[in-house]
């Protein structure tokens, strides 16, 4: 829950809504590319299964940490998954 009124304005839920589906389309696309099943990315990762899913579809955000983690089971650099997207 947002705890400052400016959290809850429409326009940045909206480009935050957005911006989690930009990355997890990216890490979606990364994730068939290199032949990986999302039990596969789940397990080179560290993030469960259910998680990965999620954040593929922009359900949900994902921790920094988890980004890198997602990131470095991929082949590519936390960057590469951030690129082009505000």
């Amino acid at each position: 829950m947002p705890t400052r009124p400016s959290q809850n304005d429409p326009k940045r839920v909206v480009a935050w809504q957005r911006r989690r589906r930009q990355v997890g389309t990216r890490i979606q696309a990364l994730r068939i590319d290199r032949g990986l099943t999302q039990e596969q990315l789940a397990q080179l990762s560290g993030v469960s299964r259910n998680v990965l899913m999620d954040v593929e579809h922009g359900r949900r955000g994902i921790l920094h940490e988890r980004l890198f983690d997602i990131a470095k089971a991929l082949g590519v650099s936390a960057a590469d998954l951030l690129e082009g997207i505000r």
